[in-house]
């Protein structure tokens, strides 16, 4: 029985591992359409959205099992319950990055409007910010999952400097108002991204201290 239990703990943890892999996989993968209009890539971010979701529903149903079949209870309890919270935290990124790929596909008919610098640097940023937190809630990695929290306020700034930049060129010239409009919400994206790596991160805190921090300040 004891086998039993450890091995479908195991396979919550490689369902989300599988998620999770997929889920980077369409960060790097958007981020590159980005810079270098790749349609194509763009269309695969968007098509693996659907497999995306049949993980977070398999994710959910490993875990709802293991708690009927189990009743499990302290650390083992909130393993399996930040578990089922991070299936839709994967899943909101992914959709995030579905739609970077979308304004990607518009964007592509039209010449740059500048050259992309911080865009991607925003966008590399919150990509790392989600793998470091799905390492902090493999490895239960208290330091790690606080430092992702931390950096979240780096990528609101780097959204505050884009959207005023973007909001000057729309001011001095009308013409560019759609392509600055499509890059306004690809940053918007990025920094929602970001978002969801801070409450997972949040949520390996709970997990490893049993103490809740969502909407406290770190340094309380």
């Amino acid at each position: 029985m004891q086998r039993q239990f450890e091995q479908e703990l195991e396979d919550i943890k490689t369902a989300i591992l599988k998620m999770a892999g997929l889920v980077e996989k369409v960060l790097d993968d958007v981020a590159k359409a980005l810079v270098t209009k790749d349609v194509d890539l763009a269309e695969e971010v968007i098509r693996l959205d659907d497999e995306i979701d049949r993980c977070e529903m398999e994710v959910d149903r490993l875990a709802t099992e293991f708690i009927a079949r189990h009743q499990p209870t302290a650390g083992d309890l909130r393993f399996v319950i930040v578990a089922i919270k991070l299936g839709p935290e994967l899943e909101r990124v992914a959709d995030n990055a579905v739609n970077i790929a979308e304004r990607t596909l518009h964007l592509s008919k039209y010449p740059l409007l500048k050259p992309l610098i911080d865009l991607p640097r925003m966008l590399a940023e919150a990509h790392a910010m989600v793998s470091d937190s799905i390492q902090a809630y493999v490895g239960r990695d208290v330091d790690l999952a606080r430092d992702v929290v931390r950096r979240d306020d780096q990528v609101d700034a780097l959204y505050l400097q884009i959207f005023r930049e973007l909001l000057s060129y729309m001011i001095e010239d009308p013409k560019t108002i759609s392509r600055a409009i499509d890059l306004i919400f690809v940053a918007r994206f990025a920094e929602r991204i970001a978002d969801q790596a801070t409450n997972i991160a949040e949520e390996v805190v709970y997990l490893v201290e049993a103490e809740p921090i969502r909407h406290r300040h770190m340094d309380d």
